[in-house]
């Protein structure tokens, strides 16, 4: 991997770090069209994991104050885990461009509904009954086609949780799925010596991008708060467009 790849893997890092401390939200999202033209889809998203992970153990840590006011994380993380199981079966038999536009509509009609039409709430009862589906929807959607933030995210943010809970919940729940994939990577031999090295760059601007991230979301008002996160669900919705249709 060549000196200018490798100082664009650092850049896109700091970016999606920034967007991830903030907001719980967009490291994937954010590096990974910025790698993949670059680099090619399956390296830059067998780079990011590691830093990823690195990520959402960091957020996860510094907002663990938050864990009290955070609701169905065990039950969610214990489906999308079985769920993951039953998504590598879908990946051999099933298309993938349906998945991805049946994903993005619900990602995308759920910001519309939103920002239009005013917040939605789910009450804590229905979201008890409701998580384990969620949590297994979520966990097939990864194994099928390795995508799951966008429902993770879209129904923690209808929870309406404290914003600190929200990005401790998410965290946790990305980590756990972003083990999974790391020790899937790694059984098949995904991490070669220039992936390792790329992932070895991504962990400075995690690192780096931390504290920024943390004080942008200070300064963030809870309105304000909201629509950054809807806007990175928004911007998931079109990237499952554009992924379905070019490959």
């Amino acid at each position: 991997m060549s000196t200018a790849e490798l100082i664009v893997v650092g850049v896109a890092s700091a970016l999606a770090m920034l967007a991830k401390s903030a907001t719980g939200l967009g490291y994937p999202l954010i590096a990974i069209p910025i790698l993949a033209p670059l680099i090619g889809i399956e390296t830059a998203v067998a780079a990011i994991t590691l830093p990823n992970a690195a990520a959402n153990m960091l957020v996860g840590w510094r907002t663990r104050h938050a864990r009290s006011e955070a609701r169905d994380v065990f039950v969610l993380s214990a489906t999308s885990a079985a769920g993951a199981v039953a998504g590598t079966f879908v990946l051999v038999s099933a298309p993938e461009r349906p998945l991805l536009i049946v994903l993005a509509a619900a990602v995308l009609l759920f910001v519309v509904r939103s920002l239009w039409f005013g917040d939605i709430t789910v009450p804590a009862e229905a979201a008890r009954r409701a998580s384990p589906a969620v949590g297994l929807v979520s966990g097939v959607m990864q194994g099928a086609v390795g995508v799951s933030g966008p429902i993770i995210g879209s129904w923690l943010y209808a929870y309406r949780l404290p914003r600190d809970a929200y990005i401790f919940a998410l965290s946790v729940l990305f980590l756990i799925a972003g083990l999974a994939q790391i020790s899937s990577l790694a059984s098949i031999g995904a991490y070669d010596s220039d992936r390792l090295i790329a992932a070895a760059i991504g962990f400075g601007p995690v690192l780096a991008m931390l504290p920024i991230g943390e004080r942008l979301r200070a300064r963030l008002s809870g309105s304000q708060f909201d629509r950054v996160v809807l806007g990175l669900l928004a911007a998931a919705g079109v990237t499952l467009v554009v992924r379905a249709f070019t490959g």
